[in-house]
């Protein structure tokens, strides 16, 4: 958490190496394609919270390639702030190096590579997450 209360958060949009594909894992809370993401602890920064959510979530592990910077949470209603803190997101662009095949959450998610304009069509409702697609260098065919 940051000085004003907001949740900080670490997210991944995780590459091939060719920059063709990129993957994608159900959402534990909707129906929905999400990037790996996660809170970060008062221990480690953002850089190392977001290759934790990639390995927790995803089961992979990945070298970071470009900060894509901050996301403010342009989804969350006016219900949910008065809840509890704001999240306050940072994708980072990242290479996937290896997939394993046992991983913390492998029982509650479901990992999947989209080409671009899967990806568009996947995301669609979810707008931080389609503009840290777009900001990416990932290959638009």
């Amino acid at each position: 958490y940051n000085p004003q209360g907001d949740r900080l958060v670490a997210g991944i949009v995780p590459l091939t190496v060719d920059k063709d594909h990129v993957l994608l894992l159900n959402s534990t809370e909707a129906p929905n394609w999400t990037f790996p993401s996660n809170g970060w602890n008062s221990d480690e920064n953002c850089v190392c919270a977001a290759i934790r959510a990639a390995w927790q979530e995803a089961g992979i592990t990945i070298a970071i390639d470009v900060d894509l910077g901050p996301f403010p949470d342009i989804q969350i209603s006016k219900k949910k702030v008065n809840q509890g803190p704001k999240p306050l997101y940072r994708f980072y662009q990242a290479t996937v190096l290896t997939e394993g095949e046992d991983w913390p959450e492998k029982h509650a998610r479901q990992r999947q590579w989209f080409t671009y304009p899967e990806a568009q069509e996947a995301l669609a409702d979810q707008p931080k997450l389609l503009e840290a697609l777009d900001r990416s260098t990932m290959s638009r065919n």
